[in-house]
């Protein structure tokens, strides 16, 4: 223990959300493991070199790792850990599974799942706290009789390794993101803990759903919180300076004062005019006509398109969502240009994005802005970083109980 704080190692740690919510929520982090270069430079700059919130044990490098790799180069170091390690958060990649991609149940990520139960088994922590996309608990339907409902496989499996476990589908916009996000959640308790662990486990969504309202107060928040109390000081109307990281771009700037006590949150220390990653697309001139209409004359508001405006438009691309400013959005995938902005012709900036997931303002994303191609497979860039990640405020929701619940 380092300050009395409980412990933890966050696997596939992507950008650091997950990481930054158990942060605010009075946890200690040990380490985390992440194999995109791209978002562990986030996560890095961040969580390690800003607010030095991992104690990082000198036998492993501080660097971007695939999971079988630090199994495999360091399974001696991982055994003297055992025990002494409170929690192990994360969840394996869920591409596979994701019912906003094509669904593939012989996609090489999916075994991802084998090495994350592998992982637990050589630490065994005190509690599991395991996130993933809403398909990981659905079988895939293409072969019935081969066909996994691996969140099934997942609860077994941690099950005969010593742990009691609960998983449930949570709905993140129903804890003050402004984002219709449902994600699997599955909570273990080590058996030997406590003679209530299975009542811990249990008794984890029903304290986290009982704690949420207090818990927005203190911040000032609802759970109501839509699109407009997330961005609207960010329009592009308040004027556009040089993009500090990418000189023959241009970047919004801020509105004089928050419009809402969610922005502010989202602000708090912020002394710059221009907030990082707000960088305007450079959209031709037909794009913005096309975006103008659409946003002027859809009446179908967070949901994809329909068919005349596709005919008048020739538009082939498989999603377009004009977004609703009075709503929670959508779930925001990796690629911004599933979506138009609710009241000017362009997508999200990459700040706008980290607005939705609730990644404050002073949190500085590093990398290529977008990508693309046979890229895509190799590179994560910065909207991709945030929409692959767990909303910070959810993760600090809930390792609020997680705390409470090592504390007993």
């Amino acid at each position: 223990m380092t300050n009395n704080k409980p412990i933890y190692i966050d696997l596939f740690a992507g950008c650091g959300g997950l990481s930054l919510g158990l942060h605010n929520a009075g946890w200690q982090g040990l380490f985390a493991v992440e194999k995109s270069p791209d978002a562990f430079k986030t996560l890095q700059y961040n969580l390690i070199d800003n607010i030095h919130h991992f104690n990082w044990p000198e036998w492993l490098p501080k660097q971007a790792l695939e999971i079988n790799t630090v199994i495999k180069d360091y399974s001696e170091q991982l055994k003297t850990l055992k025990g002494t390690v409170d929690l192990i958060a994360g969840g394996p990649p869920c591409q596979g599974f994701s019912m906003a991609g094509r669904r593939k149940e012989d996609d090489h990520r999916n075994q991802l799942v084998l090495s994350y139960i592998q992982f637990i088994k050589l630490i065994q922590p005190k509690i599991i706290f395991f996130e993933n996309v809403k398909g990981f608990t659905l079988e895939f339907k293409k072969n019935k009789d081969k066909g996994k409902i691996y969140a099934s496989f997942v609860e077994q499996s941690l099950n005969q390794a010593g742990y009691y476990v609960q998983g449930k589908l949570i709905n993140f916009g129903d804890y003050g993101i402004p984002q219709k996000r449902t994600r699997f959640i599955l909570i273990g308790v080590r058996k030997d803990i406590k003679d209530s662990s299975q009542a811990l486990a249990d008794g984890f969504f029903q304290k986290v759903e009982n704690n949420k309202y207090s818990f927005l107060k203190t911040k000032h928040l609802t759970i109501s919180t839509n699109l407009n109390d997330a961005i609207s000081d960010l329009l592009m109307k308040n004027g556009k300076e040089p993009c500090p990281d990418s000189k023959t771009f241009q970047s919004g700037i801020y509105t004089k004062k928050p419009l809402s006590p969610y922005q502010k949150l989202m602000r708090k220390g912020i002394k710059n005019d221009i907030p990082d990653s707000h960088r305007f697309a450079k959209h031709r001139p037909d794009i913005i006509q096309k975006f103008s209409d659409i946003i002027e004359t859809s009446t179908r508001k967070n949901i994809d398109i329909d068919k005349s405006i596709r005919e008048k438009y020739n538009i082939k691309k498989h999603t377009v969502i004009p977004l609703d400013e009075h709503s929670k959005t959508p779930t925001i995938t990796t690629l911004p240009d599933d979506y138009i902005h609710f009241c000017e012709p362009r997508i999200l900036t990459v700040r706008e994005y980290a607005r939705i997931q609730s990644f404050p303002d002073s949190y500085q994303f590093k990398g290529k802005y977008t990508t693309g191609g046979k890229r895509r497979t190799q590179e994560v860039p910065r909207y991709s970083q945030i929409g692959n990640a767990i909303p910070p405020l959810f993760a600090e929701q809930a390792g609020i109980i997680l705390n409470q619940i090592i504390n007993g």
